[in-house]
């Protein structure tokens, strides 16, 4: 029987959540997206503890545009709110998304924004 698009999703978030895990020194960078918005946390996984969250539901965060510029828009402010905690290396957590279109967009522009990853 065939997956459901959100089961194919868990399964390869699953698999990467083996490998990608957020410490003090590379905390890990996790997507969400959903129909309409985008959010996106740094998180230290040792504590279970978020550092810097962003989405383009904030205020700061003026989200004009479609979906992908959006997105590129949330990149950048996480990347500022990252540097200004002292967080400059992080571990990309795509959630099972594909890298592509707007997580895509929000991870370049965080790579833009000074995060390395």
């Amino acid at each position: 029987m065939a997956l459901s698009r959100k089961d194919r999703r868990l399964r390869i978030k699953r698999r990467i959540r083996k490998v990608v895990k957020g410490t003090n020194e590379q905390p890990r960078l996790s997507v969400f997206r959903s129909n309409k918005e985008i959010y996106a946390q740094i998180i230290n996984d040792i504590t279970g503890t978020t550092l810097v969250a962003a989405s383009s539901r904030d205020k700061d965060v003026k989200a004009k545009g479609n979906k992908t510029e959006v997105a590129s828009i949330v990149g950048k402010a996480i990347a500022d709110k990252a540097v200004k905690a002292g967080i400059t290396t992080i571990a990309f957590d795509r959630n099972g998304y594909l890298y592509h279109g707007r997580v895509k967009a929000l991870a370049d522009a965080a790579r833009e924004g000074g995060l390395k990853f």
